[in-house]
């Protein structure tokens, strides 16, 4: 793969329920060691899009490549199988579990006996999370009693035990204090130093224009706009996430209705 490959590539994907069309036409492209914030309004098709990468939704139409290859994902299994894997703002971790049975929890390690090897999922949670976050020490606690860029701490690296290159990351600094936003832009921060991409769903301007290195926007399904971050400004993003309007003054296609509405 050059260093110009994308490791995802979505082309001219569409999705249906009945007589609603949630995505329609839609691109995207994920590059290696970078952050690409995805924006648009509820109902824009954001989470329908990222459902049919992560194998949740099967697409009616359109292609996917993995480091230029295309592939068929068709379930949250064969997504897993190509490095993709997704961290939702519910972070799917079990309170009153520890870090370790977290980080296995589906995928447990067994004894020849075949009874869990606590042990060596100890030593491998402590060697992921050594990468990630070398100041993690709450092993044996039960996750519950962590704060909630710990918790975060947990859940992403559950993704890199099993060999994550492409992180969805859903909301990841809602509802966190200041300290917890700047501990989960550290996590990210270190993702990206190996080459690992990351797709974010975020509502928050202010996270996405810190966080990301490129923005791309959808509405009503199709896709706006994508660039740099440096290209565009938070004003600018409003207006393509409300109305469609490029920041040249033009609209987005398809979109033009919405604008004379």
């Amino acid at each position: 793969m050059s260093a110009t490959t994308p490791l995802v590539e979505m082309k001219n994907i569409h999705k249906n329920f009945g007589g609603i069309r949630a995505v329609d036409g839609m691109q995207l492209e994920l590059y290696p060691g970078e952050v690409l914030g995805l924006l648009g309004h509820n109902g824009a098709g954001k989470s329908t899009l990222i459902k049919m990468l992560s194998g949740a939704y099967p697409m009616d139409e359109g292609e996917i490549f993995i480091s230029g290859k295309q592939v068929n994902i068709e379930s949250p299994r064969d997504a897993k199988t190509h490095g993709i894997e997704t961290i939702y703002q519910t972070l799917a971790l079990a309170d009153n579990l520890a870090t370790p049975a977290n980080i296995f929890f589906g995928r447990e390690i067994l004894t020849r006996f075949g009874a869990l090897d606590e042990a060596a999922m100890e030593h491998a949670a402590i060697n992921v999370m050594k990468r990630l976050n070398p100041a993690f020490v709450k092993f044996h606690d039960p996750v519950s009693n962590l704060s909630g860029g710990q918790r975060q701490s947990v859940a992403i690296a559950r993704t890199l035990q099993f060999n994550a290159r492409i992180i969805i990351m859903d909301e990841p600094t809602a509802a966190l204090g200041p300290h917890e936003t700047q501990m989960v832009a550290d996590l990210i921060k270190n993702l990206k130093n190996e080459g690992i991409g990351i797709i974010m769903i975020s509502h928050d301007l202010h996270d996405v224009f810190d966080l990301s290195d490129r923005i791309s926007v959808m509405k009503n399904g199709r896709h706006v706009w994508t660039g740099n971050v440096s290209d565009t400004d938070k004003d600018e993003v409003l207006q393509m996430i409300i109305l469609g309007k490029l920041p040249d003054g033009s609209y987005a296609p398809g979109i033009v209705a919405d604008a004379d509405a």
